[in-house]
């Protein structure tokens, strides 16, 4: 049994989004390979043919994960968000407490599936994430990582 996730109501669109995505499209241009690489013969020494199986086995995987994670998922309601303290679905502004002299950084608490460090979107279940959730504005907060302890006070928090 998978743990229950937390979605906001994008992360939920983009999850179903690419089930479709891998239950029509991907199936049917993977069938088209599939029958393709028979063409060539002997499936016993056929690289395409295995290559097409794989890449199957691989997005039937992916369809069974989504799946499941739909499955456990609870969609945050906007109306419940608050800026009382930092959850998934705020975005929180941090000050690093040993350069505070840079300039404040401003990531968005995602769920697992939702991260994108290059976005900015951090997941709940990361270790800061985790050090994050609950705090409030005015807070300092470490952050357990595995490069070492990392201090930020939370300058601000606000609706993502």
């Amino acid at each position: 049994m998978s743990a229950k996730i937390v979605l906001t109501e994008e992360g939920l669109k983009k999850l179903e989004e690419e089930l479709r995505y891998l239950k029509t499209e991907k199936r049917a241009e993977i069938a088209e390979k599939i029958k393709e690489a028979r063409d060539f013969g002997d499936l016993s020494e056929n690289s395409e043919y295995d290559a097409a199986q794989n890449e199957l086995a691989i997005s039937e995987a992916r369809i069974r994960d989504i799946e499941e994670q739909l499955k456990n998922a609870t969609v945050i309601d906007a109306a419940e968000l608050t800026t009382d303290h930092i959850g998934v679905g705020t975005a929180v502004l941090l000050l690093d407490c040993e350069f505070p002299e840079d300039e404040p950084i401003k990531y968005t608490i995602v769920s697992r599936t939702e991260s994108n460090p290059a976005e900015y979107k951090i997941s709940d279940q990361s270790p800061m994430g985790m050090a994050l959730i609950g705090k409030k504005k005015g807070d300092v907060v470490t952050v357990n990582a595995p490069g070492g302890d990392f201090d930020y006070k939370v300058l601000d928090i606000e609706l993502a």
